[in-house]
């Protein structure tokens, strides 16, 4: 559920939750299972085998959680954003900044390559997160690719899918999918998410296996150069018309709680509440440890 509920929103991981409470070794184990061995097991009638093969019973649990988290939370985190924007997104700025301290301490050894990981890392997500969001026409089609390409970023630590969706400016499409039960859009969205899902599993597992510090030093950059976009206090600088007529926030500027002109800058329960994220992801890191155990 915690997974779902770090899905849904900009700027933070599911994949990020699922490495900080243990569970991401046989997450992606039981991912790249999914191969023409199975299908062969499947065709055989070896159905028991095969749901033994990809861990089952854990995906089962796991992707139930995570389902029942999208669709009770929508209209919430939705809600919050547009009425309390930036206390959600305080809350937001400390689960990536403790992200962003448990994904570092998993690097072993410094060198430059390592350093060079890390500072590319940073660069693409500061020229990323300084786009601006593109308006793709909301089709069958469109909604298939989108779920395939954010799904990759679902599941890598530090690279929200729902960040991809924002920039690719489908966020709101799928979201509003989730709040409307559209289950036409939403089954198309997950199909993409499965094929990319399967297909991505294999080339993240031989990265962490060949490459792991490289692979983490970039997923430190990516987190840390994408902190910007989760700063809470935003000035909306230019609005667009989207497909439904309304008016809504296009770009915007990062300013100090004094300059936040859109509702009351409310420093304290943002502090507050960034603190809060900050220790959450802690606690779970903990929760995971004794789990392991």
């Amino acid at each position: 559920m915690a997974m779902g509920a770090a899905d849904i929103v900009p700027g933070v991981s599911g994949g990020t939750v699922a490495f900080i409470t243990g569970i991401y070794g046989r997450l992606l184990n039981a991912l790249k299972s999914f191969d023409l061995t199975l299908i062969k097991m499947i065709f055989a009638g070896n159905i028991k085998e095969a749901w033994k093969k990809i861990d089952g019973a854990f995906l089962f649990v796991l992707f139930a959680g995570i389902f029942v988290s999208l669709f009770s939370l929508a209209k919430i985190i939705d809600w919050s954003l547009h009425t309390y924007p930036q206390l959600l997104w305080s809350f937001f700025f400390g689960l990536i900044i403790a992200s962003i301290i448990y994904i570092f301490r998993k690097i072993e050894g410094w060198n430059f390559a390592t350093l060079f990981s890390m500072l590319l890392g940073i660069t693409i997500a500061a020229i990323i997160t300084s786009l601006s969001p593109t308006e793709i026409e909301a089709n069958y089609m469109t909604v298939f690719i989108s779920g395939a390409i954010a799904i990759c970023a679902m599941i890598l630590p530090g690279i929200s899918g729902s960040f991809i969706l924002l920039l690719m400016g489908m966020y709101t499409n799928i979201l509003g999918a989730f709040n409307e039960r559209e289950f036409i859009t939403l089954g198309t969205f997950a199909l993409g998410c499965g094929i990319g899902l399967l297909s991505f599993s294999h080339a993240l597992s031989w990265m962490l296996t060949k490459y792991k510090n490289l692979t983490f030093a970039l997923l430190t950059g990516f987190m840390i150069g994408a902190l910007n976009k989760v700063w809470p206090w935003q000035n909306v600088t230019q609005f667009r018309i989207n497909s439904h007529g309304e008016k809504v926030p296009f770009l915007t500027e990062n300013v100090l709680p004094a300059n936040y002109s859109t509702h009351p800058p409310l420093p304290v329960a943002c502090v507050a509440l960034l603190i809060f994220g900050f220790v959450l992801v802690f606690l779970l890191e903990k929760f995971g440890s004794q789990s392991d155990s």
